[in-house]
């Protein structure tokens, strides 16, 4: 009887299952997102794409939390399980903001600014799917993962400073010709780009608290 009763408890392995097929979906939605930032038919094309994405990784995350409140196992703490599959989720959350303003508002007008700022959103989520199993042996791995952390913090410094730049670059273009709806909308854009990374800094943040409550 107990025998049968841990075989319907969810393992520990499921959770790695899980992060890396959340994992996954966001280098996924991230690729399709950056491919839209081309414009023209790449919009289009990789609009649903990203929907797509985002709808996996939500099926991911509702069955990692309900692997947190039925499982006597988990890999660490419970707190850090929610907060990392959150985080993560937040990320590809934010992909799909983006992604819905650009289709929105029709935009089409991508600056160097934005790709390179979409290029950094693919380099966070590749480091994202390179650490999460990685967690799995905290100990042996804490160098590696605690070095992907601060890659994505400083992915996340230069989108900042790309963000600034575009915005200013922006103002200059448009204000002067009165095309204030161009600015706008880019405006827009440039907000979810940056908020984008921001949700990946969060990610690289539970990640590096896990690896100081477990080394």
């Amino acid at each position: 009887m107990l025998r049968w009763f841990h075989a319907l408890m969810p393992k520990e392995e499921k959770f790695f299952e899980l992060f890396a097929q959340h994992s996954r979906a966001v280098v996924a939605g991230a690729t399709a997102l950056r491919a839209m930032l081309e414009g023209g038919d790449a919009i289009t094309t990789n609009y649903q794409a990203v929907m797509d994405r985002e709808h996996d990784a939500d099926v991911a995350t509702r069955e990692v939390l309900i692997a947190v409140h039925r499982s006597f196992i988990t890999p660490f703490d419970r707190g850090n399980v929610r907060d990392l599959i959150t985080s993560m989720d937040n990320a590809i959350d934010q992909m799909q903001k983006t992604a819905k303003t650009v289709e929105l508002y029709e935009f089409t007008a991508f600056t160097p600014q934005m790709k390179a700022m979409g290029d950094a959103i693919v380099k966070c989520a590749e480091l994202v799917q390179e650490a999460v199993p990685l967690l799995r042996s905290i100990s042996a791995h804490a160098g590696r993962v605690s070095s992907i952390t601060e890659q994505i913090s400083d992915l996340e410094g230069r989108a900042d400073e790309m963000h600034d730049v575009g915005l200013r670059d922006l103002y200059r273009a448009n204000t002067g010709n009165g095309n204030a709806l161009a600015f706008f909308v880019g405006t827009e854009v440039y907000d979810h780009l940056e908020k984008t990374v921001d949700r990946f800094d969060d990610v690289a943040n539970v990640m590096h608290g896990i690896v100081i409550e477990h080394v």
